[in-house]
């Protein structure tokens, strides 16, 4: 797993707003949800919280540090009660 320096690491997370799409640890507090990409909905000031889409089944809602995930861009399109 690469690993981005501390500068890049605040830089990133200064970027994490809502609708960006990030790529969770495969160490995050809940294995079910390991290296997962989630779509941010409101960023706090202990990271963010986000959903991961389930095909046929919906979105499974989770809440991360911002230590465990990656700013991987932005979401072209949200749920539209996301939005």
């Amino acid at each position: 797993m690469q690993h981005q320096p501390a500068a890049a690491e605040d830089a990133a997370r200064a970027s994490i707003l809502p609708g960006s799409v990030v790529q969770l640890s495969p160490t995050t507090g809940n294995p079910a949800f390991a290296a997962c990409f989630m779509v941010i909905t409101d960023v706090m000031p202990w990271g963010a919280m986000g959903y991961v889409r389930v095909p046929g089944g919906g979105d499974a809602y989770y809440r991360a540090k911002h230590e465990d995930m990656t700013l991987i861009g932005r979401a072209e399109w949200m749920r539209e009660d996301e939005t």
